[in-house]
């Protein structure tokens, strides 16, 4: 905060920090960054660092903290992952801002599916060595449907990107990439719609509160449902439920006049 004085801080694990607010500076390896909204702050284990607010009142930062084991697969470049800062680049600005809008519940991408596109794009960038697109194979391909019939028997229940991993017996950050390349989808996307639509059929035939159902289908917010419901079906969980049943009745008189 400002006023306070800095001190030297260790970073525990791989990390990448989005500046979304303010500024503030950061001392690292001799070298000193001002950063500001859109720029990163990249963390390395073992690495010291000390912040400073010298010239506005605050920040505020979406973080990130990767497992060695993601850091790996996505590319454990040492040279990236110690660079200390990375200035504002519309290439990462753009991934930030998604992966706020993922914590906010403004879209249907999972936050930690975010932070993996974050640490990608962030590795490729600073390592200058890109990525090949993901190969996929016969037996990737058996993995992302039958991991896809697991999410949809499952729907209703907590599911993040480590335990579909888990299940296709891969890392997250290649099971990300072949489920995507495979259905089109990543499978936060895939969760989130199969759980629209078995709240839409509920709508469409059930009696159940609109927060009974929002519940029953697998979201532990009620409101992150009607944002994620409405920005699907155009209208809001009351509303559809009042179409669908608007709908059944015109078909009932239909059926009864032939």
């Amino acid at each position: 905060m400002p006023g306070e004085k800095p001190f030297v801080e260790h970073h525990g694990r791989h990390s990448i920090s989005y500046v979304r607010k303010g500024s503030f500076g950061c001392h690292h390896r001799g070298r000193v960054f001002e950063l500001v909204a859109g720029s990163v702050l990249i963390g390395h284990p073992g690495d010291d660092y000390m912040c400073t607010h010298e010239h506005v009142c605050g920040d505020e930062c979406l973080s990130f903290f990767f497992e060695p084991e993601l850091v790996e697969t996505i590319g454990d470049h040492a040279q990236a992952w110690q660079v200390g800062a990375a200035p504002p680049l519309s290439e990462l600005m753009v991934l930030g801002e998604l992966a706020q809008a993922s914590a906010d519940g403004r879209t249907d991408i999972g936050l930690d599916e975010a932070g993996c596109l974050l640490a990608h794009r962030f590795v490729e960038m600073v390592s200058g060595q890109p990525r090949n697109p993901a190969r996929v194979t016969a037996r990737d391909r058996r993995r992302a449907v039958e991991t896809a019939v697991w999410i949809e028997a499952h729907s209703d229940t907590p599911i993040d990107l480590n335990d579909a991993a888990a299940e296709a017996g891969v890392s997250p950050f290649h099971f990300l990439r072949l489920f995507a390349a495979v259905l089109g989808v990543t499978p936060h996307q895939y969760l989130v719609r199969l759980r629209l639509r078995h709240a839409a059929r509920l709508l469409a035939e059930d009696d159940r509160d609109v927060t009974e159902v929002a519940y029953d289908v697998g979201f532990n917010d009620l409101s992150n449902f009607v944002r994620s419901f409405h920005r699907a079906a155009g209208a809001s969980p009351l509303k559809f439920r009042q179409a669908s049943r608007g709908m059944r009745k015109i078909f009932q008189e239909r059926l009864a006049l032939s």
